[in-house]
């Protein structure tokens, strides 16, 4: 057998075997019964929020003070069925807030894990395939950033910004990039020592194409499958921004600044900081049920192999 037919199918058998596993991981997760329910409540959490806000008449910031601190429904004597949870001190119906809140949380929680995930694993892949002095440098500027806690960093550059959405989503993307680099790098130096690399660089493919082609492939949907709960963790990041007032800036609502704006009302208005808790940590149940259980799923396959 001559070189290029060796090579062709160390690398078809090295592709096919890859997709199976990530597709096994991915049937997996799924037949559980915990993967399911996550899926369908963030589902629904997420077209609710998308769509509601969108066919409702009922706005987030319009201010009515005669309708002010009108509790949620059955409870006290004044409730409304226009207003299910309620309003805050200004009047705002606070399942629109809410639904606004989750929608913007949701957005930065996906996005900046999407750009941690590629910037920190393309730094990672390309750190651990190219070697040399490409490794050396990257590898200390990951160390030195893993040195300055994540929230510091964010709130030192978001406080002397304006936050925005697309702020927010660069400096917590920026911030978190280094422990996706390691790992990723990590595992482009083991695949980079394997018998179909050097087989490829034998028949004159360059390291370009050997890691995008083949390499990345092999390495990433695991590290997704992971990367899935740090959804979870950066809208909690999102949440703690908006409380310090690093955050969206209203009167756009979050649920940071929801809950830091209704701490003075936590006796008689209670509904007004625990409305956006419950929408949040329901969000972040259904988040980690999935990444938990696609994790369990890989730690499993990966461990029978």
């Amino acid at each position: 057998m001559s070189v290029s037919m060796t090579v062709a199918a160390e690398t078809s058998s090295k592709k096919t075997p890859t997709r199976s596993i990530n597709r096994r991981i991915l049937a997996a997760a799924w037949s559980t019964t915990s993967f399911k329910i996550g899926f369908f409540i963030f589902l629904v959490l997420l077209l609710f929020s998308l769509i509601y806000p969108e066919v409702s008449s009922i706005s987030a910031v319009k201010m009515t003070v005669r309708d002010k601190f009108l509790p949620p429904l059955f409870l006290g004597d004044h409730w409304t069925w226009i207003h299910p949870l309620g309003t805050d001190q200004l009047g705002r119906d606070m399942l629109m807030r809410c639904l606004i809140g989750l929608r913007y949380s949701l957005m930065i929680g996906i996005f900046t894990v999407i750009l941690i995930f590629i910037l920190g694993c393309g730094l990672g892949l390309f750190a651990g395939f190219k070697g040399k002095w490409w490794d050396t440098v990257i590898m200390r500027i990951t160390d030195a950033q893993l040195s300055v806690p994540m929230i510091i960093l964010a709130i030192t550059i978001l406080g002397v910004t304006r936050p925005s959405v697309e702020t927010i989503i660069i400096v917590l993307g920026l911030s978190g990039w280094p422990l996706y680099a390691r790992v990723a790098r990590s595992a482009a130096v083991t695949e980079r020592g394997k018998e179909y690399v050097r087989g490829l660089r034998v028949l004159g493919a360059g390291d370009w194409r050997i890691l995008l082609l083949f390499a990345a492939p092999n390495i990433l949907p695991p590290i997704a499958f992971v990367a899935v709960l740090d959804v979870a963790r950066m809208m909690i990041f999102e949440a703690i921004l908006g409380f310090l007032g690093l955050g969206i800036q209203p009167p756009t609502p979050s649920f940071g600044s929801i809950i830091a704006d209704s701490r003075k009302y936590l006796i008689n208005a209670w509904w007004i900081a625990t409305s956006p808790g419950v929408f949040l940590a329901v969000a972040l149940t259904s988040i980690n049920l999935m990444g938990s259980t696609l994790e369990k799923a890989r730690n499993k396959i990966y461990g029978g192999m």
